[in-house]
């Protein structure tokens, strides 16, 4: 052995050599044991997990999807709404309100026909609004001689007419519509005589039908089921003539119907589908005579479903008993479909096709 092996061994006896194992204490073996008796790490202030780095990939990855679905939202809104059951399809749950012109018609529904209880089931209508909830009022923004807060005024308005024509319980029974005629301006001759004429005359003419601006069933022949009528439509408008707010209307609504004389629980339902269109003319009173919060009429148009086929009465004529029973020559029409403009023959009135085919009521 030499001299430096003799002197490490002297040093490695007194203090032990590296890396040998080393005898714990008493104190020690009672830690350990006391360690060994737990089920989990040890808890309190003396615990300790380190932080793992955060990858921030995933919030890239979030953030690009958002802005991407936003985007697609803006640029097609309507088939977005499509995916997820707002579309004229057949899937379940209420449409979104109608914002612009639909390309197409309805989907198809179930075939089922409507009873007292569900009297809109079987129809594109179960998914519409009820009453003016349905009818779509755009933002206002100034046009013509209209600033945006009276471009609002007179769209509200135009609305009011619509829901005084066509939704007001007491003209459905076939009541004067005082509320719709106190909308119309009192200086526009013609209107004023078809007024006069269409609500007097027991024997109108096509002209002179007032089926052609309000909705009215004969109490006697029928009522309506429930208090509810669906509606689907919107307002549109534009300047005018001399400077005037132009305002659209374009509302098909669904009056479900019974007999009058039948409250039996299996009473017949039959649905009658009414489509107007109605021009209004909000008028600058510096360039046409006109009064405050009335508006001329441009032009109106009726299209039906269900209404009756015979000579006008003044009066929509639900079928009961025959609803079934359509020639077959007649022209098929989806009452339904609201993709193309009613076709007038004259430019300003139309009492539609009523005695035409409906594919679907």
């Amino acid at each position: 052995m030499s001299d430096e092996e003799w002197e490490r061994f002297l040093r490695e006896s007194v203090t032990g050599a590296a890396g040998a194992p080393v005898e714990p204490s008493a104190r020690a073996r009672e830690v350990e044991r006391r360690l060994r008796g737990r089920s989990g790490p040890p808890e309190g202030p003396r615990t300790y997990s380190p932080a793992r780095p955060r990858r921030r990939t995933g919030w890239y990855v979030a953030g690009l999807v958002t802005v991407v679905a936003l985007l697609v939202v803006g640029l097609f809104p309507q088939q977005v709404v499509g995916w997820f059951g707002g579309s004229d399809g057949g899937q379940d749950g209420p449409l979104a309100a109608e914002s612009e012109g639909p390309r197409e018609a309805p989907g198809a529904e179930p075939d089922l026909r409507p009873t007292l209880a569900e009297p809109f089931r079987g129809s594109p209508a179960a998914r519409w609004a009820d009453g003016s909830a349905g009818i779509t009022v755009p933002p206002a923004r100034a046009t013509g001689w209209m600033d945006a807060a009276r471009v609002e005024r007179a769209l509200r308005q135009s609305r009011d007419f619509l829901v005084a024509a066509g939704l007001d319980s007491r003209v459905l029974r076939g009541e004067r519509p005082t509320k719709a005629i106190a909308l119309l301006n009192p200086h526009q001759k013609d209107v004023q005589e078809y007024l006069r004429t269409s609500l007097s005359s027991k024997a109108p003419t096509p002209e002179t039908d007032p089926l052609l601006l309000f909705s009215r069933f004969r109490p006697e022949q029928a009522r309506l089921v429930g208090d509810v009528v669906k509606t689907r439509g919107r307002l549109t408008y534009r300047e005018g003539k001399r400077g005037a707010l132009e305002v659209t209307a374009d509302v098909t609504f669904v009056y479900p119907t019974t007999p009058a004389g039948d409250d039996g629980r299996d009473a017949e339902v039959v649905r009658t589908i009414v489509r107007r269109e109605v021009v209004m003319s909000w008028d600058d009173p510096a360039k046409v005579v006109t009064e405050p919060g009335t508006m001329s009429l441009v032009s109106y148009a009726l299209d039906m479903t269900n209404g009756g086929c015979s000579a006008p009465t003044g009066y929509f004529v639900p079928p009961f008993g025959t609803a079934d029973e359509q020639p077959t020559h007649a022209t098929r029409v989806d009452p339904y479909d609201r993709s193309e403009p009613i076709d007038t023959s004259d430019g300003t009135t139309s009492t539609g096709n009523g005695c035409a085919t409906a594919t679907r009521s």
